[in-house]
């Protein structure tokens, strides 16, 4: 069995501190660097010379908030300090306390809590004064302060309290990896004799020839080493590859469009009141500047316009008075569709077209929701297209995308006619997920822009299909987190 010169160290520093240590013991006996007694010591460990033993100990650390709350007392502890001194008005503490807003504010809502203090508006500001609670105390210290005096002195902490720390940023919990090291004492020792082996293939021993007549030693490719991460690709921008080249692969073109569109293209041209709910204010960012945006030439505006107020053929429209100012209102786009609704105005049946974009709803943020996001728009534009025709697309793009089971469900849109939600199984949820809307276009939409054949449209998520796929549970996860590991160790989509 051949031996790496730094396994023979190792052996030797193992030997010189008793036979056994931590990796940073046998490192410093040995005179190499700690990753190296590691990385040759499993080398050994599967060689059968030496025992190899991995304990990981939490390790807590006070922050340096952490630090000074430890000398000077936490916020809400020098708070009740001073108002045991008499009343004042909230906007004096930052001078009497040297605390800065956000300390102050998460202090007051702690000492109300438990009420220690009471409150009273008055003509100068919101007035603060210690209630007997709060007398009573002052002096003792609180269960995280004496966490933070624990921490300090190695001590352990309850599990809650640390929890409660943490989200204050007080302290840092973090892992300590070591290794444990032992030199097994059936080795025999002809195995440690030092062999003649080359370990390294010089430009001289190519020249002379002499590399014909030595041992070199043998490479273990197995040996473990640190992980290297190289650049990759967000998982969205995965996604959003793999996408394209799943519509570019059924024959679909792709469009882009204005962020910053007129209400024109993204409401009235889809055939939506213009007293609809969507358009309110508390779903859409309507924007100040500019103004106004700019219309298309006023034959395509005029059939819209009668679209609306009369209908076309059969249809009666909406029966009401048409407003071409509120049309002209600029908005942040609220789906793509304003993208692929832009494009029936310019293609030429038959044709596909798709479009991935930013898009933008007034939302109030939460695990699953948020007020900028990803969406995918397709159409197909052609004479002999029918609703099973839509419902094989959807089915085989979402196949490709890896959902095995989908279904769909009937639903209703201002602008198609039938019209569908795309749902797909997750088995691990034991559950059916909607995943966006579907449809056909109806004839208000299409015949305005020129358009007298069917037209299949679908809007989906981009993020929330992706979430499934990656077991997330949080939206935010894809912006707000920025979480290097996971980054880095997030499986390929």
């Amino acid at each position: 069995m051949e031996l790496h010169p730094l396994e023979r160290r190792i052996i030797e520093g193992l030997k010189a501190i008793g036979g056994a240590g931590t990796s940073t013991d046998v490192a410093d006996a040995a005179g190499i660097e700690k990753i190296q007694a590691e990385r040759f010591g499993y080398s050994l460990s599967n060689k059968g010379i030496v025992k190899l033993e991995k304990k990981i100990t939490p390790r807590i650390e006070l922050t340096e908030i952490g630090e000074n709350y430890l000398k000077n007392g936490l916020p809400e502890d020098q708070i009740l300090k001073v108002l045991s001194e008499g009343k004042l008005h909230l906007n004096e503490l930052k001078e009497k306390t040297g605390l800065n807003e956000k300390e102050i504010g998460a202090a007051i809502g702690i000492l109300r809590r438990n009420a220690y203090i009471s409150s009273l508006k008055t003509e100068k500001g919101l007035e603060l004064e210690i209630t007997s609670f709060g007398e009573e105390q002052l002096g003792k210290k609180s269960k995280l302060y004496e966490a933070l005096e624990n921490i300090k002195n190695g001590k352990e902490v309850e599990s809650n309290v640390l929890d409660t720390l943490r989200k204050r940023g007080l302290v840092n919990l973090d892992h300590k990896t070591e290794y444990f090291l032992e030199l097994k004492t059936n080795v025999s020792e002809n195995l440690l004799k030092e062999e003649k082996v080359v370990h390294q293939l010089t430009h001289e021993m190519l020249k002379t020839g002499s590399w014909r007549k030595v041992k070199f030693r043998k490479y273990d490719l197995e040996a473990p080493v640190q992980p290297y991460y190289g650049g990759r690709l967000h998982p969205l921008t995965i996604a959003k590859n793999k996408i394209r080249k799943i519509f570019f692969e059924l024959g679909f073109e792709e469009r882009e469009g204005p962020l910053v569109e007129s209400s024109f293209w993204n409401f009235d041209a889809l055939f939506q009141p213009q007293d609809h709910p969507a358009r309110d204010l508390a779903d859409t960012f309507y924007l100040e500047v500019p103004k106004t945006a700019k219309l298309p030439d006023k034959k395509i505006v005029g059939s819209i316009k009668e679209a609306h107020e009369h209908g076309i053929a059969e249809s009666k429209g909406w029966q009401y008075k048409w407003d071409e100012e509120l049309a002209k209102k600029p908005i942040l786009r609220t789906h793509t569709t304003a993208v692929t609704c832009r494009s029936l105005f310019s293609i030429e049946p038959p044709a596909k077209v798709f479009c991935i974009g930013r898009t933008f709803r007034n939302e109030t943020v939460d695990f699953k929701h948020l007020p900028e996001f990803t969406q995918i728009d397709g159409i197909v534009a052609d004479e002999n297209v029918t609703f099973k025709d839509l419902l094989g697309y959807l089915k085989e793009f979402f196949w490709r995308l890896g959902f095995e089971k989908i279904r769909f469900r009937p639903a209703y849109f201002p602008y198609t006619e039938m019209s569908v939600e795309p749902e797909v199984y997750l088995e691990d949820r034991d559950e059916w997920i909607e995943l966006g809307g579907s449809g056909i276009f109806r004839p208000e939409v299409t015949e305005p822009l020129g358009i007298n054949v069917p037209v299949l449209a679908w809007g989906l998520s981009l993020e929330r299909p992706i979430m499934l796929k990656l077991g997330l549970e949080d939206i935010r996860s894809f912006y707000y987190k920025n979480d290097l590991k996971w980054l880095r160790e997030v499986p390929r989509i």
